[in-house]
C-alpha cells in the first residue's frame, strides 16, 4: 500500500484553503484537490507492505510531538505534473524540525527515502493548464496545529488519489 504522514488542516482552514482552491482552478483551470483531501506531507513513504505499515501505524501513535504555528503566504506551482499549491514563502523551522525528527523515525524503522530538500506546501490543483499565479489574490492564513501527524494511505480513483487515515500522533 502506498502511504505518507502528512498534517490534516484543521476544518476551518480546511474550508479556507478549499476556497483558494476554487479560485485556482478559476484562474488556472486543472483537477481541484477535494477539500477531504487537502494535507501538508511530512514524508512519503511509497509503497510499504502491511505487516510494516502496521509497525508504522504503532509507531505513530506513541509520537507526540509539540505543536506550532505554519504560515502560509504565498501561491507556488512545481511544473511536474502541473501542480499549484499554498506555502510559506520563508522556511519553517519548526516544520523543518518536525520533518527531520520524522525521517529520524522513519529510518530507525528501517524506511528509506528522506529526501535532499523539503518544501512545505499544500496541493490545491493538480494537472493545472495554467502555471501562473499572478492573477491570484494575496495569501494569509496561519496554520495551528497540535495533533499533528496522521499515517494516510493514498489510493488513486478515476477523478485523481484520495487518502485513508490508517492511524493518527497521540
Amino acid at each position: 500500500m502506498r502511504l505518507f504522514l502528512a498534517l490534516e488542516p484543521p476544518p476551518e482552514l480546511r474550508a479556507r484553503l478549499g476556497e483558494l482552491a476554487d479560485l485556482a482552478r478559476t484562474h488556472c483551470g486543472g483537477r481541484r484537490v477535494p477539500d477531504s483531501s487537502l494535507h501538508l506531507t511530512l514524508a512519503f513513504l511509497g509503497e510499504v507492505e502491511e505487516d510494516r505499515a502496521e509497525a508504522l501505524a504503532e509507531w505513530l501513535q506513541g509520537e507526540s510531538p509539540e505543536g506550532g504555528e505554519w504560515r502560509l503566504d504565498r501561491w507556488g506551482t512545481f511544473r511536474r505534473p502541473d501542480i499549484v499549491w499554498v506555502g510559506g514563502r520563508t522556511p519553517d523551522a519548526t516544520l523543518t524540525v518536525l520533518h527531520e525528527r520524522l525521517w529520524d523515525g522513519l529510518e530507525a524503522l528501517g524506511h528509506a527515502g528522506r529526501p535532499t530538500r523539503f518544501v512545505p506546501h499544500v496541493t490545491l490543483l493538480r494537472r493545472a493548464r495554467r502555471l501562473a499565479t499572478d492573477g491570484l489574490p494575496p495569501v494569509d492564513l496561519a496554520w495551528r496545529w497540535r495533533r499533528l501527524k496522521a499515517l494516510l494511505r493514498s489510493f488513486t480513483l478515476e477523478d485523481g488519489p484520495r487518502y485513508e487515515v490508517l492511524a493518527r500522533s497521540a
